[in-house]
């Protein structure tokens, strides 16, 4: 591992056996994704009751960039086993294993942007096989019929209201994706 991971045990004993599992585990997670910088794992009991059996509940608290990462599971019901602990230190690293890959994914691309937090504009300039954007904040963007979504690119006119993807293209702001938002005629 590259970077320190560290273990706490509160009001329980430390375990070499429950250890040994959360360094397999945290060794998984580095597969997943390389650049974790820090990991504490706290394993703790944290009320204890001598009629019902102990809860245990296990925490992940790891960084990575520009991002921390926190999970925090527990035994449910009201009777606990000595396994109890395995079982919820196995889900909390699985919880945390789909959040890293969840990260991974958006740091490299593959997480799109959803519509509803795509900017808007309106249909000012249209061409044979091009147009232009005005963005509500005065900006012109360039779209090629390529652009349009469901290829309805024709049927576009001056003053359609639509939201796009803005990327810098070779002369300027240009749109990869069109997407209309009202219907058009």
């Amino acid at each position: 591992m590259t970077y320190p991971i560290q273990i706490v045990f509160r009001n329980m004993e430390r375990s070499q056996k429950l250890e040994q599992l959360i360094n397999e585990k945290a060794e998984k997670l580095e597969r997943v994704f390389d650049r974790i910088s820090r990991m504490r794992v706290t394993v703790e009991i944290p009320h204890t009751r001598h009629k019902h059996g102990n809860k245990y509940q296990v925490s992940i608290d790891l960084s990575v960039p520009e991002k921390d990462i926190v999970v925090c599971q527990d035994t449910n019901g009201d009777h606990t086993t000595a396994e109890s602990v395995y079982k919820v230190t196995k889900e909390a690293f699985e919880a945390c294993k789909r959040q890293l890959e969840d990260y991974a994914r958006k740091r490299r691309g593959e997480i799109k942007t959803p519509a509803a937090s795509m900017p808007s504009a309106k249909v000012s300039q249209m061409f044979d096989d091009y147009g232009f954007l005005e963005t509500f904040d005065g900006r012109e963007v360039y779209f090629h019929s390529n652009s349009v979504v469901n290829d309805r690119f024709e049927k576009l006119c001056v003053g359609t209201e639509v939201s796009f993807v803005e990327r810098m293209g070779d002369e300027g702001p240009q749109a990869s994706t069109v997407k209309v938002k009202a219907k058009v005629v």
